[in-house]
């Protein structure tokens, strides 16, 4: 294997211990949210066409119920995030065969919630990392940091041959969900979001055998585009940026970086593994590259029995795809707060 390529040594995912049904979730919102959907009754459609029947969250659904200021969903980010974290950690490490005090950079990418020190040094010492691995936390890149984060992940194990990278993505979304707040973003959100992690282990180096690679990775900002996704922040916490132009601006702005990309990364007809961002998402990315409508299928089951989990969510399909034999070459991609579009580039050894 080239040095220019960092191998992917294992893959694993994580959820909270939380089920939220999407019946039980669309029934606590019509009493949250009815001043919204006396003014906008068709707001309430949106459980049913999101394509979501279940998600998972740090807190049970009677949490959501009253509001909660910075300090208390900071302790519930903080607390959910750590759990998961080590779970996602500790299983990719086992199946690398490795263990903690291998572990030469840590990456950790959240933009859910704030925590200084950062979840790795948090969970640092019970998870066993040496005094002198490189933290490296990276806050903001929101539904892309996914991507970013395997895409860091390889160039920092690339830049260091030899050395292994863990690479940790971890968002609780439904920590945004907000009573005290009624806009069509908000609820949209209620319907869509739901709390995950995944963890990578990366490494590179002439002798290193793997199944799959990380080549190239790139990402594209479109200028004048802040207000499509993000957050604002206020007294109680985060509120959520989403702009409802977001599927109509993929339909007519994708397909080029996609094609730079593909090009410059020389990948002859790969397959597409994309972050599920919802249902209208998945079609807009499908009428943007002239896909086969339907063709995302890993990304419709996992939006299905997960929801939108932000970052962690492509790495999840990445994951059930591997499971159901993915391969060739393959293109990652996953869009977040910018409005940027992220990629990477993977090659499975196996053809």
């Amino acid at each position: 294997m080239s040095t220019r390529q960092a191998a992917l040594l294992a893959l694993a995912t994580a959820v909270p211990p939380y089920r939220l049904e999407q019946s039980a979730v669309a029934d606590l919102a019509r009493r949250v949210y009815a001043k919204s959907f006396v003014r906008y009754p068709k707001l309430a459609d949106i459980y049913i066409n999101a394509g979501i029947e279940q998600r998972f969250s740090a807190r049970p659904l009677d949490w959501f119920e009253t509001p909660h200021d910075w300090p208390e969903r900071t302790k519930a980010y903080i607390e959910g995030a750590s759990a998961l974290f080590i779970e996602a950690a500790q299983t990719a490490l086992t199946r690398a065969g490795l263990h903690a005090r291998d572990v030469d950079v840590v990456v950790t990418i959240s933009s859910t919630g704030i925590a200084t020190p950062s979840l790795e040094a948090v969970v640092g010492t019970q998870m066993g990392f040496r005094p002198d691995a490189l933290r490296v936390p990276v806050f903001g890149r929101g539904c892309a940091g996914g991507v970013v984060g395997l895409s860091l992940g390889a160039r920092l194990a690339r830049a260091e041959p030899g050395d292994v990278v863990l690479v940790v993505v971890v968002e609780l979304c439904t920590l945004a969900f907000r009573a005290d707040r009624s806009t069509k973003a908000d609820v949209i959100s209620s319907a869509l979001f739901g709390d995950g992690a995944a963890a990578v282990v990366l490494r590179a180096g002439e002798e290193q055998e793997a199944d799959l690679t990380i080549g190239a990775t790139a990402e594209h900002t479109w200028p004048s585009t802040l207000d499509i996704m993000g957050w604002t922040m206020d007294p109680l916490g985060f509120g959520v940026v989403l702009s409802r132009s977001l599927p109509r601006f993929i339909e007519q702005r994708l397909a080029a970086p996609v094609r730079r990309f593909v090009k410059r990364a020389a990948l002859t007809a790969p397959q597409l593994v994309c972050h599920p961002g919802g249902a209208k998402v998945l079609d807009a990315v499908e009428t943007a590259l002239a896909l086969q409508k339907g063709t995302l299928r890993d990304e419709r089951e996992l939006l299905r029995t997960h929801g939108n989990m932000s970052a962690p969510s492509v790495l999840f399909v990445l994951e059930r795809a591997l499971k159901r034999g993915l391969r060739g070459p393959t293109l990652l991609s996953a869009m977040g707060p910018g409005f940027t579009v992220c990629f990477a580039a993977l090659e499975n050894a196996h053809g």
